[in-house]
């Protein structure tokens, strides 16, 4: 059970591995793009190439996915990047449902671990496998596995490791469960003094705030690069305002006397933001209605930049 491009590698993993996958579950096709054709899901796209039958329930409490899924009569339910299951569905299997979270469990549970952990950043994350329980996340863990952050990272390539890593984790869970070898740790015996919590991004939670430390904004830029990516608005004087997407930064941790926000540029090569204890350079960027480009094309094709302030 998956939907993104997460999920697929841990079923071609699986499917390497010699499992017999029954069925893929996945997402409804959804309308996307300028035209609005209807788009199925990556996992629903390798599966279907692999000839394996992909039910899209649009509701999961529907008797009808019901009987479907008790018709399989599967072993084992691996779940990785869907949504919350109804009880019924994740008790059915003998051996019951597995998920693959891409944090160090119970740290980060939630919709976007990786999002959320280069944001607050974390110089290691990781990837867990644990059998489902009615709380979301909370399940007991079967196995971890821990992965850097460089600082050169961001949560594309963050996902990236995560994704090969997790999809590894993921078949030697499933083996250890079918050959009935395998222990289990409570969650309550890794709970650290503070836990960190990984909830859904909204727009607003991308928006940058140029009142932040140097470090904090680029992190949140590295965060949520390439998606949803972090945004913000350039105004001129007259109050007319551009909206940026922000994918790609470096820093000078420097003394200066600029105001917050303060757009400084030679008009060719470099644009920098000024915040309270330094610059932020942007390397690439997208406005509104346009393709991202690195800055040297932003700025040729905007001359006026110092007329502007990041708010």
């Amino acid at each position: 059970m998956g939907t993104p491009e997460f999920a697929v590698e841990s079923l071609k993993v699986l499917l390497e591995s010699g499992f017999n996958v029954v069925a893929v579950v996945t997402s409804p096709d959804k309308p996307a793009g300028r035209g609005q054709q209807l788009s199925q899901s990556a996992i629903k796209t390798f599966a279907l190439e692999k000839n394996i039958q992909v039910l899209q329930p649009a509701n999961l409490k529907d008797p009808n996915f019901f009987d479907q899924m008790k018709a399989f009569q599967a072993d084992l339910n691996v779940i990785v990047a869907f949504r919350m299951l109804p009880e019924k569905i994740w008790n059915m299997p003998r051996l019951g449902s597995i998920n693959l979270h891409g944090s160090l469990l119970p740290q980060y549970r939630g919709a976007a671990p990786i999002n959320w952990a280069v944001i607050n950043g974390e110089k290691v994350t990781g990837v867990t496998t644990f059998f489902l329980k009615h709380e979301i996340d909370t399940g007991d863990i079967l196995f971890q596995k821990e992965i850097p952050i460089e600082v050169s990272d961001d949560a594309g390539s963050v996902h990236d490791k995560l994704m090969i890593d997790g999809a590894k984790l993921l078949s030697k869970t499933v083996d250890v469960i079918w050959q009935g070898q395998y222990t289990e740790i409570q969650q309550s015996k890794l709970q650290a003094s503070e836990l960190k919590h990984a909830p859904k991004i909204f727009k607003e939670d991308c928006k940058i705030n140029w009142n932040r430390e140097l470090i904090s904004i680029q992190n949140l830029v590295r965060g949520l690069s390439p998606y949803p990516a972090a945004w913000t608005y350039f105004e001129n004087g007259a109050g007319q305002q551009i909206m940026c997407k922000i994918y790609r930064t470096k820093i000078e941790e420097v003394a200066h006397a600029h105001l917050n926000g303060t757009l400084l540029s030679d008009d060719k090569s470099y644009l920098k933001v000024a915040v309270a204890d330094g610059f932020l350079f942007i390397e690439d960027i997208q406005i509104s209605g346009k393709k991202r480009m690195p800055i040297s094309e932003f700025l040729n094709g905007f001359k006026e930049i110092k007329k502007y302030k990041a708010v």
